[in-house]
């Protein structure tokens, strides 16, 4: 877990910035959000899915924060951003969860749920496509109304202590669920978390990525009917 962590208080990582002491040149931040509003993001709704997790804003110890609550239920933010990863393969937040699922279960369709993940989806693009592929998601398109992404990386708040290693999602070989944390050891505190997108596409699904890639927010219950609350303080894309 070592090469997916780093964690701290989020309070004096957002101190070392206002005090510049940024680990990284303010030049090489593609895109922050601060969630002061939700207007860059839209929501993402699943077929056959009608209760919607709640998104919105709040203010919390002087700082503008996006609140997630659900209950028996799932949707997502969609940054209307797109980035490269190539070009910035850095992604870093700091979240909270206020609790977690007790039947959750990362290796079976019926426990995928979390109270809080980011994910990084990249866009399918029909010019690069082998034959097969193709088909597979003309046929998705033509059922759903759009393409489903071509692959997605996940970093997930895991509900079980023992869920500490990459998985791939019980719904697609083509997404894989990376446990950042792991059980309730951390539940109720503010963790700040950077991820080498790039890195980790490379180790799972090998090659370079597709050129485009956006940003996702969840906290899903659907499958188990239970209910959990979470938090991101802010979300940057950068070098």
């Amino acid at each position: 877990m070592g090469s997916y962590q780093n964690t701290g208080v989020c309070l004096i990582l957002i101190s070392s910035i206002l005090l510049g002491a940024h680990l990284h040149a303010a030049d090489t931040v593609f895109f922050r959000e601060d969630f002061e509003t939700l207007d860059a993001w839209e929501p993402l709704f699943f077929p056959g899915i009608d209760r919607h997790t709640t998104y919105s804003t709040q203010n919390q110890d002087g700082a503008s924060v996006l609140v997630a609550k659900s209950s028996d239920s799932a949707s997502a933010l969609v940054h209307k951003r797109t980035f490269n990863v190539a070009q910035y393969p850095l992604v870093r937040w700091c979240w909270k969860v206020d609790n977690l699922y007790a039947d959750g279960n990362y290796r079976l369709k019926s426990g995928d749920d979390y109270p809080i993940r980011v994910y990084v989806f990249f866009a399918y693009h029909p010019e690069t496509a082998t034959i097969g592929m193709k088909i597979k998601y003309e046929l998705a398109k033509a059922l759903y109304g759009l393409y489903p992404p071509h692959s997605s990386l996940n970093y997930i708040w895991a509900n079980q202590s023992d869920e500490a290693d990459p998985v791939g999602s019980p719904f697609s070989e083509r997404s894989i669920m990376i446990p950042l944390q792991h059980g309730p050891e951390k539940v109720g505190q503010w963790v700040a978390e950077t991820v080498n997108v790039l890195e980790d596409y490379k180790r799972f699904f090998g090659g370079n990525p597709p050129r485009e890639a956006a940003l996702g927010i969840m906290n899903d219950s659907d499958n188990m009917g239970e209910r959990s609350t979470s938090y991101i303080r802010f979300i940057e894309v950068l070098k």
